[in-house]
Order: structure tokens, then sequence, then C-alpha cells
């Protein structure tokens, strides 16, 4: 049995989240693991897995893989992202290990600077693109995610040894058949309040749109540093505008169950999960043409596209949707189907894993 050592900022619950437990135990299954990850919430230490403060995870990433590749003397690395890849391989080199370096691509690196955080990283983002692509030249082995993100790679000047989606949890949208529509239109926009997800043009959007849409509600759910443009919106269109800084799961699939569609309209994903979660409930979903989302909404078929930052067209679509029950059916039903092309058992996932593995090491 190979032994891989994964890395990745990924908040770890202690215990383990469900969805978690399921991944390492499967991954468990067919190689011998350890984890380098950040503590989440929770006390005490988990078994195969160090942990590390996530608001430091970068500066303190090098010295404790290179502690794991002396210690556990794996065969592969897995990195979760460029940036853990570069991590990674200057630990390889402090290590002095012959472990082969894997670097899983999820998303378009280019926005890691430029949509996340504080503005101030703006200033930082050309470095941190050329990093990123530094890591992706210097892996052993590159996965990608979607189609998407293997055409970031290949621009990289690099070939994906492999393309395929990651295991996560959806099984709250699956508890139970997906359920007509309502009789009210209502739209529906999840994610985290970045500006990646580009809530700025969905406000405008809206503004646009809900002069034109008498009795329809833009339903929110998410947090972050453009909480301000929301709660501006909310403030503006108070009778039109409801909004949860965070809903559970079950929740979220409830809020699609009395929606007509979700609203995606991000300047880049790579797999966008939510879009699968609204898939799965039967609804269709307006999305931009960011990144990945067009690899899984399909104009006409289960959603509609429109250009990235679009106030204008956004705002076409929404009125388009939600004025027009049969044309909201018609995507919506293509939706299971859509998300069943997107979804990976644990035990699938893993063994992609190990067959990636067995790759990089020939």
């Amino acid at each position: 049995m190979r032994r891989v050592l994964f890395v990745g900022r990924t908040r770890y619950a202690r215990p383990l989240a469900a969805a978690h437990e399921r991944k390492f135990a499967a991954l468990g299954e067919v190689l011998d693991l350890r984890v380098v990850g950040s503590a989440g919430p929770g006390g005490g230490p988990l078994e195969r897995f160090t942990l590390l403060d996530g608001r430091a995870f970068y500066a303190r990433a090098v010295p404790a893989v290179a502690r794991e590749l002396r210690a556990f003397r794996p065969d592969a690395v897995i990195a979760q992202s460029p940036y853990e890849g570069l991590c990674v391989l200057a630990a390889r080199a402090l290590a002095r290990s012959r472990a082969r370096v894997i670097v899983e691509v999820h998303g378009d690196w280019t926005t890691a600077g430029r949509y996340y955080g504080s503005p101030l990283r703006r200033l930082a983002a050309p470095f941190a693109d050329r990093a990123a692509e530094l890591a992706v030249r210097r892996a052993d082995a590159v996965r990608a995610v979607s189609g998407f993100t293997a055409g970031e790679v290949r621009r990289a000047g690099v070939e994906p040894a492999a393309v395929f989606i990651t295991y996560s949890e959806i099984g709250a949208f699956h508890e139970r058949p997906p359920v007509p529509l309502p009789a009210e239109a209502r739209l529906a926009f999840v994610g985290v309040l970045e500006r990646y997800k580009n809530v700025e043009t969905l406000a405008a959007a809206w503004r646009l749109a809900a002069p034109r849409l008498p009795g329809v509600t833009l339903e929110l759910v998410g947090a972050g540093r453009q909480t301000g443009v929301v709660e501006a919106l909310a403030a503006d269109l108070p009778d039109r505008t409801v909004w949860h800084r965070r809903l559970e799961p079950p929740e979220v699939a409830a809020l699609f169950d009395r929606s007509w569609a979700l609203v995606l309209p991000s300047v880049s994903e790579g797999l966008p999960r939510v879009a699968v979660e609204a898939f799965a409930r039967g609804r269709a979903v307006i999305g931009s043409t960011g990144g990945g989302i067009p690899d899984a909404v399909r104009d006409g078929e289960n959603g509609l596209l429109v250009p990235v930052g679009d106030a204008a067209a956004l705002a076409d679509a929404l009125v388009r949707l939600a004025s027009d029950r049969a044309l909201a059916e018609r995507l919506g039903a293509a939706g299971p189907a859509t998300a069943a092309r997107f979804e990976s058992t644990p035990q699938e996932y893993a063994r992609r894993v190990a067959e990636l593995v067995e790759q990089a090491l020939v």
C-alpha cells in the first residue's frame, strides 16, 4: 500500500465532520495516509492529522511537511492547490526527500490574489500568479477537477495527469425527490460574500430586475467581506430581498425547493458545487460565463448564461426565467441528470486518487 501525505489549508473539525470521515475512510482503504491541514473547531488530536493554525498555515507548512517527509517517508505528496504545492516543493528540498509531488488545481489560481480577502492582496497578485505557475510546472503530476481547470493547467504548459472531480458530501440534497416549483417565483443565491462571487453585479442586476418582477423575492445566503453590499441591497429593497448569514445544508436544500432558480454570477469557479446542489433539487441555474461554470451550466439546457459582470444581461436573464414558469420547469428538469455527472462516491474518488499516485510514481 502506497504511503501518501495530503497537504491542504482545509479546516478539519475535531472530531472529523461526517463527510471528511467518509472521504478519509475510503482513502485509507487504498492508501497509507497522513494529512497536514488547518485546525478547525473542537479540540484534541486526530490520528494521522497534523493541524496548523490556519492564519499562519503557509508560514508553518514548510517545516511541518518537511518533518512528515522525514518521519512518514511517503511515496507521494498531494497538494490541494498550487500554493500548497509550492510549500511542498520547498519542504521536499529541505528534507531531501524523493517523494513525488502531485498538485491539484481546483480553480483559477489568478483569482486568489485579486478576488479573495483584503484588496491589499492585489498588490501581490502578479507574484502569486508566477509562484502558482512555478508549482504547476515543477510538480511531478497535476490533477485538474474540471475541463476549465484542465485548460488552465495546459495554459501553463503542463498536461494534466488526470481530470476528475473531488468527492463532496451533498446527501442533504438527495434526501427526498425533487419537488415541483412553488406557485410564486423566488430566486436564490448561496455563497461566500467575497469579490469572486460577484455580489456587486448581482445587487446591481436585482435593482434593475425587481421593478419588472412584482412579487418575486431574491433570497441570499452568505457572509464575508462584501456583507455591506447585501446589507445595502436589503435596505433598498426590504420587501424583495431576504438575507441569511448562514444556513445548514438541509436548510439550503429547502431554499432551493422554494425557489425557481439559483443565481451564480461569479467571476470564476473551478467546478461550482452549489450549482450541482441546485441541479440535484431540480432547479435551473442562472450563471455567468466565468471559469468552470459553463462546464456544468448549459445555456438553454439546464440554465441561462450571461457575460461576467454584465448587470443588465443578468437582470434580463432573471426577468426571463422568473416570468416564464414553463421555461423554469424545463431547465430545472434537466438538473438531476446534470448533477449525477458531477457526483462521486468516496470509493470512486479514492480509487482515482490511488491510480493517480501510481501514475506519478512511474
